[in-house]
């Protein structure tokens, strides 16, 4: 009953600090939700995984928010502006309502069909998945994209760990996390570079 109760909470947290990821404009908050955020997929993949495997994932979560939040310092401020539309925050928090309602709407259904899964691991998994997904929607800016990629790969990984337990996949998982967050700090440093020509030199 206290592990159901605690994994209720992880699922509570997902969805404060997704919503908190989806709405805040500041790059910090942001990042401190990610961090937030893989503390509850930590002991959401728990449930099904064994504790040393579940802690690479949380380990692998930080470097990637290490990284982003290194490359982001480094950054100025106008590189933070995002053009894309609608980027209303109440649009935002819709988005965020609609994905919590199809979770709600859907856990039990995954849960008749694949019985065994817990209701807490899929209701997490589906709300990152959704969660990143609509960040994906509303954004171009290349820091927000990585946001919502490594966001809805933690609600793939929650997911597939009830499925899977394997520690090939596990490490596989985690590299693909570290190689979008590498990636995610690279194309955010290029795109901040000027491209100078040769007659400009």
């Amino acid at each position: 009953m206290t592990v159901d109760i605690t994994s209720w909470i992880a699922v509570g947290l997902i969805l404060a600090t997704s919503t908190t990821i989806l709405i805040s404009r500041d790059w910090r908050a942001s990042l401190g939700a990610l961090a937030l955020q893989y503390i509850a997929v930590f002991w959401l993949v728990t449930r099904h995984l064994p504790f040393v495997m579940g802690s690479v994932k949380l380990i692998t979560g930080w470097m990637v928010v290490a990284a982003l939040g290194m490359t982001r310092l480094g950054l100025s401020a106008s590189d933070e502006e995002d053009t894309f539309w609608p980027r209303g925050k109440w649009f935002r928090v819709i988005l965020m309502c609609i994905v919590a309602l199809v979770t709600a709407g859907s856990t039990l259904r995954i849960e008749a069909s694949i019985p065994g899964l817990g209701l807490p691991v899929i209701a997490g998994s589906l709300l990152l998945i959704g969660a990143g997904i609509a960040h994906l929607g509303v954004t171009s800016d290349l820091f927000r994209v990585t946001l919502g990629l490594v966001t809805m790969l933690a609600g793939f990984e929650i997911l597939y760990a009830a499925v899977e337990t394997s520690i090939l996949v596990t490490g596989f998982l985690a590299i693909i996390n570290l190689g979008l967050g590498m990636v995610g700090s690279y194309m955010l440093i290029a795109g901040a570079t000027p491209f100078e020509t040769e007659e400009e030199g």
